[in-house]
């Protein structure tokens, strides 16, 4: 099993790991095999909800009483998790896998530093949340943190908990998530650690949680103690340990996020836009995920927008039944409702409200990487920054050179690195970054170390107040003054992993080949040279840390590009992402399709990497 960075196990015959995930990214396995190409964004532990299922019912809950005056902690011993296992097993060896995955995050803290701190918790709302929220507050407790901060009803965005982490100056945050992976009992369930900063976890403290677990023997608990996360307010307990006393504090949701955006944006001139005389209609899809409170606190009640401009705004813990993703493929409700004319300005968020979708009237869609270049060409519009100013752009390696334009303009240096808020965490703690982007719809800037999805809307709405003109009108004027980056993602996912792992393999022998330097691909009319190949690695500026493999790159003479990546969304399935990217400066040529513009680079990338033949697919699952 290839092991990496704490978000998804590949499989590999000859490999085994311990109980979770090697959140260290690695180039070799140990089998021998190269580790895949590129390692999960952070550290996040994703499995499917029926191999979770024991878990829920491990603890038998005590009488009723939510304050137990004196609740004894126990140590209770368990063993790794061996990987693979036959299916017809797992459900019976893996009672244990939350609580071993969070002894061993607690267990990574010093002691000194880990008794009496504080920690931030909060969840999507996913299908488990509660039940898992329990053992968390049980096993804090017994480990002697001091106090937990939690949302209400255990709701607290990733953006939020970033906000809380960093204003009470906790020691870290855990999230239950699995990002934009669907929800229910058939669904999927992830723990994500932050740390003090605020951000995921860098690969070091990963690679710590991991090597714990690899020996770990025995978890402590408290497994009488229950918390009620529907009561704003302390709630004392305690405890027959060493570590007392033991409180837990359930916050509003959003309160203290919307004080920050407060202090980030001039929300009276957004509240003009959206209650004036000429208001904008806006139209916003909260998925069903942990933004619905979000949007109507702040867009609704705060901003003026009205109640129905807000839907799916219930948290459910299974989404209503579709997967929180905010793209064109999973966000149709709000597809439909723009392309009637109506709504001038759309947007969608994921489940845990750090990824968003852009929309303008008649569905007229903004990319992710249009939308960040479009975004630092406008921060002057945005107190923030004009009292802070800009001191440098990051992007992932994938997302498209569209902010590199804008960068250059400006005169402000531009970090490519990983896909992985951690490594622009990196960048902006240590002075380098403002504003940051993914071209999975991850944006957000040095007010927090978490990409934010209603961070970026607020942004697009201050745009729209100062502009005064349409969301079209606005990408069209960019791209006349930058040049169009047409650029296309294509998702081909739930894949064998052992497929998908040889197929990156394959794919980087060929490409690294000398032979393949210099080539040159005949595509109708259309005939590509190739300049530049590579696996991406990055140097990371403030540490001088190397992170390798990173994914496939293909750079053609005329600065269009091909980046292939093996995404770790998922504990037993993978995902391929092909991405294609083809710059145009002649504003004649801005109104073609994309994928009509794209395609002789698609017909090349599936030239090369034979993923129909050997996955049997037509094409791909999600096209964005």
């Amino acid at each position: 099993m290839h092991k990496t960075g704490g978000a998804c196990a590949y499989l590999c015959p000859s490999d085994s790991s311990s109980l979770v995930p090697n959140p260290f990214p690695r180039s070799v396995c140990s089998c021998g095999e190269p580790a895949p190409t590129n390692p999960p964004d952070e550290l996040t532990v994703i499995v499917l909800l029926p191999q979770l299922g024991p878990v829920a019912t491990y603890f038998v809950p005590p009488a009723p009483g939510a304050n137990s005056v004196h609740s004894p902690s126990f140590t209770v011993a368990t063993t790794t998790l061996i990987f693979p296992l036959p299916p017809t097993d797992f459900l019976s060896t893996s009672r244990n896998y939350l609580p071993n995955f969070v002894q061993s995050l607690l267990s990574s803290i010093d002691l000194r530093d880990r008794q009496g701190c504080t920690m931030v918790v909060g969840s999507d709302g996913r299908y488990f949340s509660r039940a898992a929220i329990d053992v968390v507050v049980q096993m804090a407790a017994a480990n002697g943190i001091g106090r937990l901060v939690i949302g209400q009803n255990g709701i607290l965005s990733t953006p939020a908990v970033s906000c809380i982490i960093r204003k009470i100056k906790a020691a870290g945050g855990i999230i239950l998530t699995a990002s934009h992976s669907p929800g229910g009992p058939g669904g999927e369930f992830g723990v994500k650690f932050n740390v003090s900063n605020g951000g995921p976890a860098p690969d070091v403290v990963s690679d710590k949680i991991y090597q714990i677990s690899k020996t770990l023997e025995e978890y402590t608990i408290c497994p009488d103690l229950r918390v009620d996360l529907s009561r704003l307010g302390r709630q004392e307990f305690d405890l027959e340990n060493k570590f007392k006393p033991f409180r837990v504090e359930i916050v509003d949701s959003v309160d203290i996020y919307l004080s920050l955006l407060r202090n980030v944006f001039d929300f009276n001139a957004i509240r003009s836009l959206l209650t004036g005389p000429n208001q904008l209609k806006i139209r916003i899809d909260a998925m069903n995920g942990v933004m619905g409170p979000y949007v109507r606190k702040i867009l609704c009640d705060e901003l003026g927008a009205p109640a129905n401009s807000a839907i799916n705004c219930i948290p459910l813990e299974d989404f209503g039944g579709h997967p929180p993703d905010p793209n064109l493929t999973y966000a149709t409700t709000l597809l439909e409702a723009m392309r009637g004319g109506e709504y001038g300005f759309g947007a969608a968020f994921d489940a845990d409200g750090d990824r968003y979708m852009i929309l303008g009237q008649n569905g007229f869609f903004v990319n992710a990487s249009d939308s960040l270049a479009i975004i630092a060409a406008h921060l002057s519009c945005i107190p923030y920054f004009r009292q802070m100013g800009v001191r440098g752009f990051g992007r992932s390696m994938p997302t498209s050179t569209a902010l590199d334009k804008v960068a250059k303009s400006m005169k402000v240096p531009v970090y490519e690195t990983p896909t992985g808020w951690r490594f622009f965490s990196s960048l902006m703690d240590s002075g380098r970054c403002s504003l940051c982007g993914e071209e999975s719809f991850g944006t957000g800037s040095d007010h927090i170390r978490e990409k934010d999805g209603l961070w970026a809307v607020l942004v697009w709405l201050s745009i729209l107040a100062a502009r005064k003109q349409s969301v079209e009108e606005i990408v069209r004027d960019h791209w006349t003054k930058f040049g169009r980056h047409y650029y296309c993602r294509f998702d081909y996912e739930a894949l064998d992993p052992r497929t998908a792992y040889f197929i990156m393999r394959d794919l980087e022998a060929l490409i690294t080949d000398k032979s393949f330097s210099h080539q040159q691909f005949a595509v109708g009319n259309n005939i590509y040279s190739v300049e530049k190949t590579d696996s991406f690695e990055y140097m990371d500026p403030v540490d001088g840390t190397v992170t390798k493999r990173q994914g496939l790159r293909i750079i053609f003479s005329n600065a269009s590009r091909l980046i292939f990546r093996l995404s770790a969304s998922s504990s037993v399935r993978g995902t391929i992402r092909i991405y294609a990217e083809s710059y145009e400066k002649d504003p004649s040529k801005h109104d073609k399709e994309p994928q009509a513009v794209l395609s002789p680079l698609i017909a090349i990338a599936l030239k090369i990497s034979q993923i129909h033949e050997r996955t049997g697919r037509k094409g791909p699952t999600v096209i964005t």
